[in-house]
C-alpha cells in the first residue's frame, strides 16, 4: 500500500508540474542577450544539475542515481524495481556590457524558470526507459538605437533623428523518450526520439522624429512570429572496460541525427496609427536546420571520486549557410555593421566529485557529494568572420535525503563569460552571467527504503 501511494504522489506531482513547466517555457524571458536576436537563441546547458555541476560531462555517465540526459545507453543502469524521478529549478543574472563612441554602457537582468523534468525506469532486465522535458534554446532581448540626422543621407535626409527598438522573447523545448540495452555484459546501446516545439516572437519600431517642430512621424512596427514542430533522434553507446567492486571506467559516445526545423514564419508589417494597419503580412517557411551532433566521453569512478571528460562538436556553419546583416550603428566614419553567419563548434567539457564517506554514520557532512567543473568552446555564431569564445565554471554539492539513501537534494552554481576575446576589438557586446540551481532527484527502490516497484506485497 505504502508503494501504491508513493507511486500515485509521483504521477499527481508529475502532471502538476507538466503544464506549469511548459507555461513557463513560453510565457517569460528565460534568456537576456543581444547574442539570441538571430536562430532559435542560446541553447541551455543540458544534463541534470549533478552533471551540469561537473561542467556539463555526462557522455559515458552511468549511475542508478543521476538521470542521465546525454546519452540514451545510459538508460540500462537503472537497478530492477527502481524508480527515478528528477526536477530542477534554475535562476540567471545576465550583464552585458559595452563600449559605444568611448562610453561604457551596461545592462543586467534577472530570470527565474524550470530546466528539467525527467524520469527513468526499468522495462525488462538490463532494458531501461527514460524521458525528459528541457529547455532546449532561448530568445529573450530588447535593444535601442538612434539613427542621428544626417542631410547628407538620400533616404533619411528630410528626417530627423529616428529611433528603433527591438524586442524578442521565445524558447524551443525539447522532449525525449528513450531506450537503453545493455546488449552484453558492460556494454550498453540506446536510441532516443526527440520532439522540439516552440515560439519566438520578435517585433522591431522605427519611429522617425520631424526635424523642425514638434511631434514625429507615423511609426512603423515589424513583428515575426517562430512556431517550431519538429522530431528528431539520437543515438548512444556505453562500453566498460573496468567494473569491479572499487573502480569504473566507462567510456561513451552518442550521435543526434539533428534536421531541418522548418519553422512556419508570420511575418507582418503595420503602422503604429489607431487602426494598426496593416502594410504587409505573410506567411512561409523557413531554412533552419539543428546541427548534428557527436560527443564523446570517458567517465572514471571509485567510492570517493568521479572524474569526467567530454567533448562535443556540433557542425552549425555547415547546416546553415545562410547570414543576416545586423543594423548600422554608430555615424559618420564610426558606422559598423556586422554579417553574421552560423559557425561549426567544439566544447570541451571536464568535472570531478568528491564523496568523502558515502555510509559515514557519524558525520552527515562527510556523506555530501562536492562537485566541481569547466567547460569551454565557442558560440555558434561570427560576426564578421570573428569567433566569440566562451567559458564556464562550476560547483555545487549534494545532500542525501537520509542514511544510505540515493534520493538527494542538489546545488549548484555557474558562471560564464561570452564574446571577452573579441568584443573590445570589435565593438560587440562582452557577456557575463551566473546561474544557481536547486534540483531535486527521488530514488524509489529496495535499495534505498525497503519499497519493491512493480511486483505484488504479500501484505496489504
Amino acid at each position: 500500500m505504502q508503494v501504491k501511494n508513493t507511486l500515485i504522489k509521483l504521477l499527481v506531482a508529475a502532471a502538476a508540474l507538466f503544464p506549469a513547466a511548459v507555461w513557463a517555457q513560453t510565457s517569460s524571458i528565460n534568456a537576456f542577450s543581444p547574442y539570441t536576436m538571430y536562430g532559435i537563441g542560446e541553447l541551455n546547458t543540458p544534463g541534470t544539475l549533478p552533471m551540469r555541476s561537473m561542467g556539463g560531462v555526462g557522455v559515458a555517465m552511468r549511475s542508478t542515481g543521476v538521470v542521465n540526459l546525454l546519452n540514451p545507453a545510459a538508460y540500462s543502469s537503472i537497478p530492477q524495481k527502481t524508480f527515478l524521478f528528477n526536477f530542477g529549478l534554475e535562476g540567471q543574472n545576465y550583464y552585458n556590457s559595452q563600449t559605444v563612441a568611448g562610453q561604457s554602457k551596461s545592462t543586467a537582468y534577472n530570470t527565474f524558470n524550470f530546466h528539467d523534468i525527467a524520469f527513468q525506469m526499468p522495462v525488462a532486465r538490463k532494458l531501461g526507459l527514460g524521458f525528459s522535458l528541457t529547455p532546449y534554446s532561448s530568445v529573450g532581448y530588447r535593444t535601442k538605437y538612434y539613427h542621428e540626422y544626417d542631410p547628407s543621407d538620400p533616404v533619411w535626409g528630410n528626417v530627423g533623428r529616428v529611433q528603433y527598438n527591438y524586442e524578442g522573447e521565445g524558447d524551443v523545448t525539447e522532449v525525449k523518450l528513450g531506450l537503453g540495452w545493455e546488449v552484453f555484459k558492460n556494454f550498453s546501446v540506446g536510441v532516443a526520439a526527440q520532439y522540439y516545439w516552440g515560439s519566438i516572437d520578435r517585433t522591431f519600431t522605427m519611429t522617425p522624429t520631424a526635424i523642425t517642430g514638434e511631434g514625429t512621424y507615423t511609426s512603423s512596427v515589424g513583428l515575426d512570429n517562430y512556431s517550431i514542430s519538429s522530431v528528431k533522434g539520437q543515438v548512444g553507446v556505453q562500453w566498460s572496460p573496468v567494473l569491479t567492486q572499487k573502480r569504473i571506467l566507462t567510456i561513451g559516445a552518442a550521435f543526434d541525427i539533428g534536421g531541418d526545423l522548418n519553422p512556419e514564419v508570420t511575418k507582418r508589417i503595420y503602422v503604429g496609427d489607431i487602426y494598426n494597419t496593416t502594410v504587409k503580412g505573410d506567411t512561409t517557411h523557413l531554412k533552419m536546420v539543428l546541427p548534428r551532433q557527436l560527443s564523446a566521453g570517458i567517465y572514471y569512478q571509485t567510492a570517493k571520486w568521479a572524474v569526467g571528460v567530454d567533448y562535443a562538436y556540433q557542425n552549425w556553419g555547415d547546416s546553415n549557410t545562410a547570414t543576416e546583416m545586423t543594423g548600422v550603428s554608430g555615424s559618420g566614419d564610426a558606422r559598423t555593421s556586422y554579417e553574421v553567419a552560423y559557425t561549426n563548434t567544439s566544447t570541451f567539457k571536464v568535472g570531478v566529485e568528491y564523496t568523502p564517506s558515502r555510509y559515514d554514520v557519524r558525520s552527515f557532512l562527510k556523506r555530501w557529494s562536492y562537485r566541481a567543473g569547466f567547460r569551454y568552446g565557442y558560440h555558434n555564431q561570427t560576426f564578421n568572420g570573428d569567433r566569440l569564445a566562451q567559458y564556464a565554471v562550476t560547483a555545487g554539492f549534494g545532500i542525501p535525503v537520509k542514511l544510505w539513501a540515493i534520493s538527494s537534494i542538489d546545488v549548484g552554481v555557474e558562471y560564464g563569460r561570452r564574446g571577452y576575446n573579441v568584443a573590445e576589438r570589435v565593438g560587440l557586446v562582452r557577456q557575463q552571467y551566473f546561474k544557481f540551481a536547486v534540483g531535486f532527484t527521488l530514488f524509489a527502490g529496495a535499495q534505498e527504503n525497503g519499497e519493491y516497484w512493480f511486483s505484488r506485497p504479500k501484505y496489504d
